[in-house]
Order: structure tokens, then sequence, then C-alpha cells
């Protein structure tokens, strides 16, 4: 779980600059399963422990390896849901 902290605060301080892979392993730490796609630079996860307004469906994008500053913000918004459970 340590290297899920430091993925969460990496997050925090630098939504910029947040790798694809680093995004979808910070998703997985606090339980979103991914589905695979087939075509697409979009990855989709669900999180069994959220309604949908509090982000049970999350949809990824890779943007050259990099992950969407936006998608960075949503998945920290869900996460914040979490914790208040």
């Amino acid at each position: 779980m340590a290297n899920c902290a430091k993925l969460l605060e990496k997050a925090k301080n630098s939504p910029n600059n947040l790798r694809f892979s680093e995004l979808c392993r910070l998703a997985e730490c606090y339980g979103w399963e991914f589905k695979p796609q087939q075509g697409t630079s979009h990855l989709i996860g669900f999180n069994p422990s959220l309604t949908n307004e509090q982000g049970r469906r999350m949809n990824f994008q890779n943007f050259k390896g990099k992950a969407k500053p936006h998608n960075v913000r949503q998945l920290l918004a869900a996460i914040e849901n979490l914790s208040h459970e």
C-alpha cells in the first residue's frame, strides 16, 4: 500500500505529469477493475463500492503514454468519495 500512497501523492501534487500506467495502478489500488477494450485508447474501469454519481465508472484515455489531467482529477474526486464512506 505504500506504493499506492506515493502514487496518490504524486497525482495530487502533479496531475499534469502522471503517466497513464500510474493512473491505472492508482485506480486499481482503490478498487477499480478494468475491462479489456479493443481498438481504442480508452480504458473503462468499474468500482462496485461507489454509486454512478460518485464515480463508479471511470473512462481513462491514454495520450502518448500520459494520463489526461481531467481523468486524474476525476479519479481523485472518486477516491475522496471512497474515504467518506
